[in-house]
């Protein structure tokens, strides 16, 4: 039986076009633009200078903050520029440029390892100097997931393969080509924290997924698969926990304080990848789709190829309305195609105005829609008119803060109010508050 949550709304999955093709490599482009900030945490420092020569895998930026992760070269080439670049999180973030030599030169740091060699401490000084991050979306440094604070006991780790977000098929396929790194990638994860039960949640829409990770796992007693409820969103971490594990994260606390990791399984994969080859963190694979595409599918790139050399590469057909980094639901738009592949990209959706249409907000007619479609359990169309009216103690009062923007509550909205919009004004008001009172 499969397994599900409370809340949720059933957007059209838009899946048809991209998941059942097979992943694609595309040639490294002629310039990379690596940001030095590729996860939630402080913006490392570069380690080059313009003018040098760098190496693939070469570390080239890193930061002695607490919550951070290195980046490193996804080309052999010379270092052009040091400067501001758009980035998918909408800024102007400080980023490394780099012309590529296509000698594809490997830096002698280059080692592939074996798990059965590798301590639990070995495991997690290796994952943070492979520069691995959440890759669903999140970006969190995954060595700082496997540490967890004094006094907390870990007792699963859970991997998302749901894949709930129209559109992105990017974890499907990986699931079904690459099966054995995500089950390899599974095991590290489990070593590295000692826990004997690991997870796998995805949803009943990817049967050859389900049965390729089956045989993956070989009839592994400490592994389950657990089929889950088509459902958005319900990859999203708490309501994952809920519907594998029947465990709910209190408010203010994460999933590590009742004993879990969740992880996506393309970082699973990208740590087997990386154990195999040496590679730290330098490709990840892209779900390519909208109207305007004229080959959707998922491609395997560099970190650092610009929006625009992949949708050239795949075909772009008149002006897209909108262009988004991610899916529909959280993605972000962006102003420019001059932006970067980043570790946590998940897809490059470039959409017609049939798919994106503009709709005028009215005025909330109380149908509570949104309140029944929300995961969380919260009342967003309260916290969206708090947030709209800079009410910041009523907005956190009532839940702001314990929103993940997932924006259910926007697609169901007769009225069409932007609610997570203002949810997220709420939100970034609070924050403000506590910084001008600390």
């Amino acid at each position: 039986m499969a397994r599900s949550y409370t809340g949720g709304v059933h957007p059209p999955c838009r899946k048809d076009r991209t998941c059942s093709l097979p992943i694609e490599r595309l040639p490294a482009p002629k310039t990379v633009v690596i940001p030095l900030l590729q996860h939630i945490g402080a913006t490392n420092a570069s380690l080059v200078a313009v003018g040098d020569r760098v190496l693939l895998g070469q570390k080239i930026g890193e930061s002695e903050a607490a919550i951070a992760c290195p980046v490193h070269a996804s080309v052999s080439g010379r270092v052009t520029a040091i400067e501001k670049r758009a980035h998918p999180n909408g800024r102007e973030v400080l980023s490394v440029v780099i012309e590529n030599d296509y000698a594809d030169e490997v830096h002698p740091s280059i080692e592939p390892k074996r798990l059965e060699d590798l301590s639990p401490a070995d495991l997690v000084t290796w994952i943070r100097e492979a520069g691995i991050v959440g890759m669903g979306g999140g970006g969190f440094p995954t060595h700082i997931k496997l540490t967890p604070p004094a006094g907390v006991t870990l007792d699963a780790v859970l991997l998302n393969g749901a894949e709930c977000e129209p559109y992105l098929t990017t974890d499907h396929r990986i699931m079904v080509e690459w099966a054995q790194d995500v089950v390899l990638g599974l095991k590290c994860l489990m070593k590295a924290t000692g826990v004997a039960r690991g997870f796998i949640g995805i949803e009943l829409n990817k049967q050859d997924a389900i049965a390729e990770l089956r045989g993956a796992i070989a009839n592994d007693p400490n592994i389950s698969i657990v089929p889950l409820a088509v459902k958005y969103p319900q990859g999203a971490e708490q309501q994952l926990i809920a519907a594998c594990l029947g465990r709910r994260v209190p408010k203010g606390k994460r999933p590590v304080h009742i004993g879990v990791i969740v992880n996506n399984v393309h970082t699973a994969q990208a740590i087997a990848a990386s154990l195999r080859t040496g590679w730290p963190s330098i490709e990840r694979v892209v779900t390519v789709d909208g109207a305007c595409v004229e080959r959707p599918g998922n491609v395997l790139v560099r970190i650092g190829t610009t929006f625009g050399d992949i949708l050239a590469a795949r075909g772009l057909v008149g002006e897209p309305h909108k262009l988004l980094s991610g899916g529909p639901m959280m993605g972000m738009a962006m102003y420019t195609p001059n932006v970067p592949v980043c570790k946590c990209t998940s897809g490059i959706l470039a959409l017609s105005r049939a798919e994106s249409p503009a709709a005028e907000a009215m005025t909330c007619v109380r149908c509570a829609a949104c309140i029944d479609a929300c995961p969380m359990l919260i009342y967003p169309t309260l916290i969206a008119q708090y947030g709209e009216r800079g009410r910041t103690e009523e907005a956190e009062k009532y839940g702001a803060l314990e929103c993940h923007e997932c924006g259910a509550c926007t697609y169901v909205c007769p009225s069409r109010i932007p609610l997570v919009q203002w949810i997220r004004r709420a939100k970034s008001d609070i924050y403000a508050e506590r910084n001008r009172g600390s």
